[in-house]
């Protein structure tokens, strides 16, 4: 007797693999000993400081931080008003 039999495969289970990294930014250099390119993409308003959050400024005692204050940059003012950590 010859028969036919019909197989469906099996379901495999997905398998998603993340992995954390911790990203920490160096401060500015000191004057003349970078390129200086200009470049307002980095949103700092110059000087030596910079904090990483909110959190470290308050740390800091520098809470608010004006644009053109060092230490100041796009990613700590959230409403783009130009007062960060507020």
């Amino acid at each position: 007797m010859t028969g036919t039999v019909t197989a469906s495969p099996e379901a495999v289970p997905t398998v998603t693999k993340t992995k954390t990294v911790k990203v920490t930014v160096a401060p500015d250099a000191p004057a003349g000993t970078s390129d200086d390119s200009g470049s307002a993409e980095s949103g700092s308003g110059g000087g030596s400081a910079y904090y990483a959050n909110c959190t470290a400024v308050r740390a800091a005692g520098a809470a608010p931080v004006h644009r053109g204050d060092p230490g100041f940059g796009r990613h700590l003012d959230r409403d783009g008003d130009g007062v960060a950590c507020e």
